[in-house]
């Protein structure tokens, strides 16, 4: 074999502590290295020519580039040997930038170094074979998880772009968050009279199906054909026979079940639709309440129904689907705040929520749209907004910023004026984080025309004080210590991931951080891929961000599902497991450890055997070091090419 190696300068990226020149001289003295050179920027258009050119005029075989991180370019560089006629598996890639020029300063070290990782990556290339992939069909169906806005964007999108959208919610109505809220920032407008349309677009589509009050109990198979089991709850309603009239809620005796929509403020009938604009405008009735399912009496819902749509003997349904592609909008949940002891840990009635907050200015709220203290009804003279609840604090283990919060404390404290004109507003904050378009002239608008007092500093304890509530805080820009008497504490609190997130990660074999959130391909070039093909992100799955960037976001992830099915065929990626059906001896050890399923038991000639499902498998290797015999191999990384690399590092 006759190598070619291109060692990068990546500007002064890496030769800025490695001397590239010296590297491609003594690449050059490597076994079956015909020709080696450094240049400025590889990756580039005439860098990528260069190498075109030297596989034709020196008759090269493979070629090794010593650059950045494959993760980022080795995708480009396969694809340029294959322009120049090569296998895309005759390719190497030796990372001297991020293991090497960006951990340490010693040139001469690192150069020393950058050339053991060329040696090594040209000593596994001698044994390299060409690879073939393998064309599959596609089912061009895609399954949207989640309802929210970034869940509804992404179905409009792939539904009007011809496919078939099965869109699961885990709720008895989509809309997720923003169906809760009153108004939206910067713009101050109605966020049901925008978000209303668009749920039921959703609901009349001809290409959605939309499954609510379901989850996701199994997804097996791999891109292009996924098989996923649906579990439909049961609602004790027979929602193809209601109409949604509401007659049920109105003559339900039992009237103290959670109110999950609006957040637990007040209580509701045992069986309930949301809220009027709900997306299926349908009843459920809540088992944990209902006197007829708890003690068998009562049933006046059932006599009282004019379409007789009742069914206290329903069960959970499932249902199987086949699709292409998946799009996890899961969305988020709030941080539990009762952990904060200072600020009551949940025993003062006057210390709420954000979100229940927006559902006391709703309209379509608890309260009618009328600001009340929960603890006596009064109006509020003086609120209080506590920011970073949950957010920025290392002490409960949430290190990172919400992004959303100081938009929507602004936007409150300006509705409150809107509603209490008399009112008081006092904002205790650490920064201000206002990055988006008209944002950082909403927060000033709230300061200036609302008179909203803006003080930094972190609130170190809320306690009664009368009938009123004593925030104690620091203002750290007056260096002073501050108490306020409020009639209302509201707590800004920050984005958590979703319950149940990691437990959907497992069913689709998805990365996830410590926090619960998705993990995306890539920071900066797949932002809503995963590392599972077919998978996309969209929304607050992924991490936390406000309405414009979810709906962006679905968009995206809407267009990469339908850039997917734009083929009628895929590829399957050639790096899969092999099992040398004369070497296994059927132990079954490969297929319990395979996180992915992609091993199966056959029978050959009455033993018992494992094989790999190839368009399964998706180059893991657990199955390589698992195996107690080596008869499963990981094709591109088998044990002989990984050897090859060990010996070039230890003969020196």
């Amino acid at each position: 074999m006759k190598i070619g190696v291109f060692v990068c300068h990546c500007g002064s990226n890496i030769e800025g502590t490695v001397d590239t020149a010296a590297v491609a001289a003594a690449a050059r003295e490597f076994p079956g290295v015909a020709f080696a050179t450094d240049t400025m920027y590889t990756c580039s258009e005439p860098g990528q020519e260069e190498i075109v050119n030297a596989i034709k005029e020196h008759q090269l075989d493979g070629v090794v580039v010593a650059s950045c991180t494959p993760r980022m370019h080795e995708q480009t560089f396969r694809r340029t040997v294959e322009r120049a006629g090569l296998n895309r598996y005759l390719f190497e890639m030796a990372n001297i930038r991020e293991h090497v020029s960006w951990i340490g300063k010693d040139r001469e070290a690192n150069t020393n170094k950058a050339t053991e990782l060329v040696r090594m990556a040209a000593s596994k290339l001698l044994h390299n074979r060409p690879l073939l992939s393998k064309q599959f069909d596609i089912n061009k169906r895609v399954l949207i998880i989640g309802g929210g806005v970034a869940g509804i964007q992404a179905a409009l999108d792939c539904a009007e772009g011809g496919l078939e959208v099965i869109l699961v919610e885990k709720t008895t109505t989509i809309g997720g968050k923003m169906a809760k809220l009153d108004k939206t920032f910067p713009t101050v407008d109605c966020s049901c009279c925008i978000l209303g349309p668009r749920m039921v677009d959703v609901a009349q589509h001809p290409n959605i199906t939309l499954y609510a009050y379901s989850e996701i109990e199994e997804v097996s198979g791999y891109v292009g054909n996924f098989e996923v089991k649906v579990k439909k709850k049961a609602t004790y309603v027979d929602w193809d026979k209601c109409t949604g009239c509401g007659i049920c809620m109105t003559k339900c005796p039992s009237k103290k079940a959670t109110d999950f929509f609006n957040e637990g403020i007040g209580k509701t009938t045992a069986i309930n639709i949301p809220f009027p604009q709900a997306i299926p405008k349908k009843a459920k009735i809540d088992a944990n309440f209902c006197m007829k399912l708890q003690k068998g009496k009562c049933g006046i819902c059932a006599k009282v129904c004019p379409s007789g749509c009742i069914d206290f003997t329903q069960q959970d349904e499932f249902v199987t689907e086949k699709v292409g592609a998946i799009v996890a909008a899961t969305g988020f949940d709030l941080f539990d705040w009762t952990v904060y002891g200072e600020y009551g840990g949940g025993r003062y009635p006057d210390v709420i929520t954000s979100l229940q907050y927006e559902r006391m200015l709703s309209a379509s709220g608890p309260t009618g749209g009328h600001i009340k203290r929960p603890s006596d009804g009064k109006e509020p003279k003086n609120v209080v907004f506590i920011q970073c609840v949950g957010s920025r604090d290392k002490s409960v283990g949430r290190p990172y910023c919400t992004g959303f919060c100081c938009m929507y404390t602004a936007k409150q404290a300006i509705l409150t004026k809107d509603h209490l004109p008399e009112a008081q507003t006092y904002v205790f904050y650490m920064d201000i984080r206002a990055t988006g378009k008209n944002y950082d002239e909403f927060t000033r608008r709230a300061m200036e025309e609302y008179n909203a007092k803006y003080i930094r500093g972190r609130v170190s304890m809320i306690y009664p004080k009368g009938d009123s509530l004593l925030v104690r805080g620091a203002d750290t820009l007056m260096g002073t210590q501050v108490e306020v008497d409020a009639d209302l504490v509201v707590l800004a609190v920050g984005a958590d991931s979703s319950a149940g997130a990691a437990g959907l990660a497992e069913k689709l074999r998805i990365s996830y951080d410590s926090y619960g959130f998705y993990m995306e391909g890539h920071p900066k070039l797949k932002p809503v891929e995963t590392n599972t093909a077919g998978v996309y992100l969209a929304g607050c799955c992924q991490g936390p961000k406000d309405i414009p960037s979810s709906v962006a976001q679905g968009s995206a992830a809407a267009s990469k599902v339908l850039g997917l099915f734009s083929k009628d065929k895929l590829a399957s990626d050639p790096q899969v497991s092999v099992v040398d059906i004369k070497r296994c001896i059927g132990c079954g050890k490969c297929i319990k450890t395979c996180p992915f399923g992609a091993i199966k038991e056959i029978d050959f000639r009455g033993m018992k055997k494992a094989e790999v499902i190839e368009t399964v498998c998706q180059g893991c290797g657990i199955c390589t070091s698992t195996c107690p015999q080596g008869a499963a191999q990981l094709q591109h990384f088998t044990d002989n090419q990984i050897l090859s690399e060990v010996n070039a590092l230890c003969q020196f």
